[in-house]
């Protein structure tokens, strides 16, 4: 790809079916060349598991245990999208338990200007760490998660997001929290309603947690607002057990579930039952 005279140096490898090998060389290649925007994408988001020594034992804990900073990019399609138990679930919520001390990022963005603009803030910042981007297949070529040009060209990228507004802040009776792409099925069950007291944020980054920034924008709602966390995941997997805690204490109140219920496996092998689970958590959002 040739896009300048003097551009940097593009490498891309289509690499064997060795998670824990590749990944691994990766890893040790974002060491030894951290000028470089090393990326490695898993098939789905699932084969990390493939990986997770390499994850557990340096990604997530090498700056700690030996002061070694990485750079690496972790690129793991992740999104409840109807194929199965294998090909659904990066397992976000090991990600979340294994943050901590400001150790790595996990992010889940839903445009294209916020992927491009976390990838450039990763090699734009005067410091390096590891980051995790949840990467759902049905945005990749999605219309509606497209972004004009202007918003590649100006802007940052936004830890959180709000959605189009409905009504007046002082009117909404309900504020929904999601990550990922989660929040076009709410947003398009919401337009096709016509609900207008129920706001959507989307937690664009979901650590290091902007817990700032959040309450900067529920403070132009009713405190009698009711809060939902709305997920794809399971009860017991995703983002809740990470969020919820903090939410309830950021807000001393309850934080109501709109998810799909604790499970055994990442997600169902039907996709008629998926389709169920997934209209039932988007339509109890709006209702619990």
């Amino acid at each position: 790809m040739h896009l300048a005279e003097k551009q940097a140096r593009i490498c891309v490898y289509n690499s064997l079916l060795s998670e824990a090998a590749v990944l691994g060389f990766d890893y040790g290649y974002s060491l030894d060349y951290p000028n470089m925007l090393c990326l490695w994408e898993a098939q789905f988001g699932d084969f990390s598991n493939g990986a997770q020594t390499i994850i557990d034992q340096f990604i997530v804990s090498a700056e700690s245990k030996w002061q070694r900073p990485s750079g690496i990019v972790l690129l793991l399609p992740h999104g409840y999208e109807g194929q199965g138990p294998e090909h659904s679930s990066a397992r976000l919520e090991r990600f979340l338990q294994a943050c901590a001390e400001d150790n790595i990022q996990v992010c889940n963005v839903t445009t294209s200007a916020q992927y491009f603009h976390v990838l450039r803030r990763q090699m734009k910042r005067d410091f390096i760490k590891p980051l995790i981007i949840m990467t759902p297949k049905s945005l990749l070529r999605a219309k509606f998660a497209s972004s004009p040009a202007a918003e590649f060209t100006s802007g940052r990228f936004e830890e959180i997001l709000n959605s189009p507004e409905v009504g007046p802040a002082d009117k909404m009776k309900r504020v929904i929290l999601c990550s990922g792409k989660v929040y076009y099925d709410l947003l398009n069950y919401r337009t096709a309603r016509k609900i207008e007291d129920t706001a959507i944020i989307r937690i664009e980054q979901l650590y290091p947690f902007a817990e700032k920034k959040l309450r900067e924008m529920l403070k132009p709602f009713p405190k009698s607002a009711k809060l939902v966390w709305c997920q794809e995941e399971p009860q017991n997997m995703g983002a809740w057990s990470f969020i919820e805690p903090l939410l309830r204490v950021m807000f001393c109140s309850e934080i109501a579930y709109a998810g799909r219920s604790a499970s055994a496996s990442p997600a169902v092998g039907a996709l008629a039952r998926h389709k169920r689970e997934q209209a039932r958590l988007v339509a109890d959002a709006f209702s619990v």
